[in-house]
């Protein structure tokens, strides 16, 4: 049915979140979950090969990282579950079916609160539960024949699987955004994933559809997949509401199936229709128990969450007197905040703020220039605090600062040990710095004429002039008091 071209069509967009645990192990076998680089079909065995007559066990850690995601997304989580098999065939599965969860998630409903526009919106969840990974396949074609074919390798087939399921609540593509980069803050301080988009341990399929602002009937959905960045996600969810818009309003239909993300044209491309849903025949997994979890087991978990990044914001602007941007800025990733609260321990208050300036501006410049993550710093909180000493005695000045800041971001050394080495001390003596402003006055006829006529734009530049011959090194404070000086003397002579 076609629409209007002036009708005003509202996205309904709701996100399926899958994250790779960090356990050692596989979700039903010993084997290494660390497949990142490591030669193909090495981490295997009988059980993630599924061979006939392997049995599964289930890793009790990912139990446990399940749950407390549960309780950090407000979650409840189920007395009782079980694992089942969901049959599809798919040269990904080894065994003909996954086992995943279906009708006794761990977890059920939930919310996460998200930030857009300086308004704050929870976003419900449907369900959280634990199945295991696939295998990865590779898409080769013959140079000679032109056959194509494709390889299998199992490494990542049996890693722990956290599928985060989230209602249709989000109704732009920045909410969806900024729904995944809170879930990545909050995965990340639990410790339970390491939840990178580009290393594909953190994946997003997206369900999106219009309908006409107010209209409670929602038009056919779009499952689109292949978004392996946040970047991605934003990009293609502008793209396939505008193409729904569009193709309603040109009198076409939105069809209901898969589209996958092709970032190099930055459009989605059909992969194939879901005009009805497949039927998995999911039935209970005969190889695992049910799972029960008593309040006491859940109540140890709650005990283990550490501070999240919603109180932690809280607490930092409370305590520290932060702005809640900057609060908020620290907050996001838990190293960062670490690394802050480290820098500013036992300092005076008049510290919180300067620390949090540099952190979130040379610091955050520097690791995006490098592609270091803030783990990986060397910069250490005795050292901060001895650059801001420097910089309050007016050792140094700002320009100098941030060259010492650089050198010790790559090399972990003290400031004062670079700043001596690279020659950075401030000149601030008036004999020392006399000499250069009598001399910048006696090469600058103009600029003094024009100083003398009540244009003060001249006492910048013949201040720029003096911290030129010094490389930068001089006091601006002490040669513009001596630039005004000399210049009321020679007024008067």
């Amino acid at each position: 049915m076609s629409a209007p071209a002036t009708t005003d069509f509202e996205t309904i967009i709701g996100l399926e979140v899958h994250a790779q645990l960090t356990t050692k192990s596989k979700m039903f076998c010993p084997c290494s979950v660390d497949y990142y680089g490591a030669p193909p079909n090495t981490l295997v065995c009988p059980v993630c090969l599924g061979l006939p007559g392997a049995l599964p066990v289930i890793n009790q850690q990912a139990l446990e990282y399940v749950a407390m995601t549960g309780l950090a997304l407000h979650s409840t989580i189920a007395e009782r579950s079980k694992f089942d098999r969901k049959n599809y065939p798919y040269p990904d599965l080894m065994k003909g079916y996954q086992i995943s969860q279906y009708d006794a998630p761990i977890c059920a409903q939930g919310w996460l609160a998200i930030d857009v526009d300086g308004q704050t919106k929870r976003a419900a969840l449907t369900r959280i539960h634990l199945e295991e990974d696939v295998a990865k396949l590779f898409h080769r074609r013959d140079p000679v024949s032109g056959e194509a074919y494709s390889l299998v390798d199992v490494n990542r087939s049996g890693v722990p699987l956290m599928e985060i399921v989230g209602e249709p609540d989000l109704r732009s593509p920045e909410e969806a955004r900024q729904y995944l980069i809170k879930l990545q803050s909050i995965l990340r301080y639990l410790g339970v994933s390491q939840a990178d988009m580009e290393k594909g341990n953190f994946r997003c399929d997206a369900n999106i559809s219009i309908r006409p602002r107010g209209s409670p009937t929602l038009m056919s959905r779009v499952e689109v997949k292949n978004m392996n960045s946040l970047r991605s996600v934003y990009r293609a969810l502008e793209f396939e509401a505008q193409r729904q818009r569009q193709a309603v309003q040109e009198g076409g239909r939105v069809v209901q199936e898969t589209r996958g993300w092709v970032e190099e044209r930055g459009e989605t491309v059909a992969h194939r229709s879901k005009e009805q849903a497949h039927d998995y025949r999911y039935f209970p997994e005969p190889d695992l128990p049910p799972m029960a979890f008593t309040p006491e087991w859940i109540e140890a978990l709650r005990r283990r969450l550490p501070e999240l990044p919603d109180a932690r914001r809280e607490r930092f602007m409370r305590q520290y007197s932060l702005p809640p941007y900057d609060a908020g800025l620290l907050t996001a990733s838990r190293a960062l905040a670490d690394l802050y609260e480290r820098c500013v321990a036992g300092a005076d208050s008049k510290r919180y703020k300067a620390a949090a300036n540099w952190l979130l501006g040379e610091l955050s410049r520097l690791l995006n220039v490098t592609g270091t993550d803030v783990s990986e710093v060397k910069i250490t909180p005795a050292g901060l605090a001895e650059l801001l000493d420097l910089l309050e005695a007016g050792g140094i000045n700002q320009t100098a600062a941030k060259e010492i800041f650089e050198a010790m971001f790559r090399s972990g050394r003290a400031p004062r040990e670079i700043m001596q080495e690279k020659g950075l001390a401030q000149i601030s003596g008036a004999d020392e710095l006399g000499s250069l402003v009598q001399q910048t006055i006696a090469a600058n006829a103009k600029a003094v004429a024009d100083y003398a006529a009540g244009k003060d734009t001249a006492l910048g530049f013949l201040t720029g002039q003096v911290m030129r011959a010094t490389k930068g090194r001089a006091n601006p404070t002490v040669v513009q008091q001596l630039l005004r000086e000399r210049l009321a003397k020679e007024s008067v002579q």
